[in-house]
């Protein structure tokens, strides 16, 4: 064999060597590529698993959606169906937003249990002392839904309240219901209590009282349809 012909054998089993060294790199590498991956893959669904298991579970995050499961204590029960058909009524006599007033319908059937009253009274009252909004004053200086004076009601706010309660729809109505609850109370009978409310006492006839009930009653008659 000529000494050409023996180079390039040589030089012939040199490259298939390099060749399959790279050959075995390649596969090796991967292999540990493979094997990264497959830490890394089930590292995740470890962690999806853990994230998971902190989470509520869907039918706990579906009660609660439906108001049914209070394990908040601070939310409000859903309303009851005679509420929710007074608020569609009132939100088309008003022209207010259904969804502004869920809170204010809310907190009256949570006071109104509290104090035991009709939450449907303290819509009424509401209806015919403010007309559902929240910012109205009297000139005599009565705020909010209930018209409640503050000068005479600040041992009432509640703990929770912040830096306006008689003008926050939610405290407003616990005070409201609370002094109506002590009119009823002092006077002992709901329709002297309804006219202490509204500090009309001397009227023989009990227009404040009236026009109280009456509107409980069409709220009451419209929730029956």
């Amino acid at each position: 064999m000529s000494a050409t012909l023996t180079r390039r054998f040589l030089f012939a089993r040199k490259a298939h060597a390099v060749l399959h060294y790279l050959h075995l790199d390649l596969m090796l590498a991967g292999l540990i590529a493979g094997i990264a991956l497959t830490n890394v893959v089930s590292h995740r669904f470890e962690l999806l698993a853990s994230l998971q298991a902190a989470l509520p579970s869907h039918s706990s995050s579906a009660a609660e959606s439906a108001g049914t499961d209070v394990s908040d204590p601070v939310r409000p029960p859903a309303l009851t169906p005679p509420m929710r058909l007074a608020l569609d009524s009132v939100a088309r006599r008003y022209r207010v937003s259904n969804q502004a007033l869920v809170p204010i319908f809310e907190t009256a059937q949570v006071a109104g249990r509290e104090r035991n009253i009709d939450p449907m009274l303290l819509i009424a009252i509401i209806s015919v002392e403010s007309g559902f909004n929240p910012y109205s004053q009297s000139i005599v200086g009565a705020q909010g839904l209930m018209q409640v004076i503050p000068r005479f009601h600040q041992d009432k706010i509640p703990e929770w309240a912040g830096a306006q309660p008689f003008l926050d729809p939610v405290s407003n109505i616990h005070i409201g219901s609370q002094v109506l609850q002590d009119a009823i109370r002092r006077q002992g009978s709901l329709m002297m209590g309804l006219q202490h409310y509204a500090g009309a006492l001397d009227d023989e006839e009990m227009g404040y009282a009236n026009k109280v009930m009456a509107e409980r009653n069409r709220l009451m008659q419209l929730s029956k349809r």
